[in-house]
């Protein structure tokens, strides 16, 4: 469970990083992780609780991190 949690981590931030490179957010690089790595984390403890989930950890943190990106509104995204 640690290194899930850990890959998860490291995944989550991939993303926010890729995300934030690619122009898909414009909030910066440290608040894209910040947001994808707080909603990885999130799903995590969900997934854990309630055994529910998209299948692999892996796919579970990539879909819960570009969901964050998407759902959680920030000052800068237009």
């Amino acid at each position: 469970m640690l290194f899930t949690f850990f890959g998860t981590v490291i995944i989550a931030g991939i993303i926010g990083y890729g995300a934030e490179k690619t122009g898909f957010t414009r909030n910066g690089y440290l608040p894209s992780i910040i947001i994808c790595i707080g909603g990885a984390f999130l799903f995590f403890m969900v997934t854990r609780l309630f055994h529910i989930g998209f299948g692999s950890p892996g796919v579970n943190a990539i879909v819960s991190s570009i969901g964050a990106l998407i759902i959680v509104p920030t000052h800068w995204r237009r």
